[in-house]
Formats: structure tokens, sequence, C-alpha cells
């Protein structure tokens, strides 16, 4: 039996380094993109380093907010601070060479998008919240940043308006809550979702799926 118990321990630990790199690639990637906006907006130094942090860690201190989750995930790790706050201030450096990596980018914007919506499912399953807080948890996990991102650079954020993005973020929380139901192990619940996620938002991406648009122009007469 011990060779078993310390087979699953190194698995879970191998898994759990690989979403920790996920994580820091993705928190990075977002930082990216919010320095990217704020220099759309002509932004200072001050105004590049905080909406790079805001894209980039504002949906998890959204999340633990609303959970009553304290405290806040990176007030306990303030490298995850330094790590996005010097990735926007390094976009100002190497913005002019950004657009030849564009589809790494999109690849490490779906990664994040996943990892964030399991780590935020997770932490709602840990507080006992039920599924409908869960699945809202995941969500508010993943899209909250750059939703933030975008109304503090005065645009409606792209999630409302572009390729499916939170509806991916629905589907892998809803998917990891129905493998839960049914009682498929975490490890392998965590690779299908991924896998599925992944799949989806670069399918959207490729395809150009979209929600149906609501359109409404007509003024409201006196």
């Amino acid at each position: 039996m011990l060779p078993s118990v310390s087979l699953l321990e190194s698995f879970q630990a191998s898994q759990f380094t690989v979403m920790l790199v996920i994580y820091l690639v993705a928190i990075t990637a977002e930082a990216m993109s919010g320095a990217l906006a704020a220099g759309r907006r002509n932004m200072d130094i001050f105004g590049v380093a905080v909406i790079a942090f805001v894209t980039a860690l504002g949906g998890g201190t959204i999340r633990d907010m609303v959970l009553g989750h304290y405290p806040i995930g990176w007030t306990q790790h303030p490298e995850y601070v330094y790590l996005v706050i010097s990735a926007g201030l390094l976009t100002i450096v190497v913005a002019r060479h950004m657009h030849h990596l564009k589809q790494v980018f999109l690849l490490l914007d779906a990664m994040g998008l996943i990892a964030f919506s399991l780590i935020g499912c997770n932490v709602a399953l840990e507080l006992g919240y039920p599924p409908v807080v869960v699945v809202m948890s995941g969500m508010l996990t993943g899209i909250s940043g750059g939703i933030l991102r975008d109304v503090l650079c005065n645009q409606v954020p792209v999630v409302f308006r572009r390729e499916l993005y939170a509806s991916v973020s629905l589907a892998v929380c809803l998917l990891f809550l129905g493998l839960r139901t049914l009682e498929v192990g975490s490890n392998l619940s965590t690779v299908v979702c991924f896998a599925g996620g992944l799949t989806l938002r670069l399918a959207a991406i490729r395809f150009k799926w979209r929600l149906p648009v609501f359109s409404y122009q007509q003024r409201w007469e006196e």
C-alpha cells in the first residue's frame, strides 16, 4: 500500500505544481494585456501598473470579498504582486513587438480563463457554498479582471461583446460541478474540464462563435 499512497501523493503534488505554473503564466499574460489596454488610453506608468494589477488579480480579489474568504489571496503571496506589476512595466518596453505574439497570448488567455474558473469553483466548494454560488465564484474569478480593466479604460467589457468567453467559463464551472456530482476524482475532473474548456475557447476563436447580440437604437419618447 505504501508505494500506491506515495504515487498518489506524488501525482497530486505534480498536478498542483502544473496548476500553479499555469496560474502564474496566466496572471503574467493578463497583466501584460492590461498594460497594453492602458497604453491604448495613453496612461502614465502608474496607470499601467494599476491596470496590470487589476486585470491579473482583480478577479480573485472580488471573489474573496464576495465569499468572505480572508485573507485575500495575493496579500499572503506578495510575489504575485511583484510579478504582475513587473510584467506590466516590462510590456512598456516590448510593446512594439507584441503583435508577433498575438496567437500565443490568445492561448495563454484561454488557459488562464479556465484555470481561474476552476480555482474559483474550488474556493467556493471548500467554503461549503451551494452549487449556484460555486458557479458564480468560478465565473467571477475568470472574467472579473477583464471587466475591471475595460471599465477603467472606459470601454464596454470585451466579455460582453465578442467571442464566447464568459460562456466558456460558465461551461467549465458546470462541467466541473457535474463531474463532482458523478463522484469523478478531482484529478480526472480537472483534466477533463481543462481539455474541454480549452477546446471550446479555441474553437470559439477559430470559428468566431458569438452569442446573439441585442441591439436597441430607438429612443424613448416623452
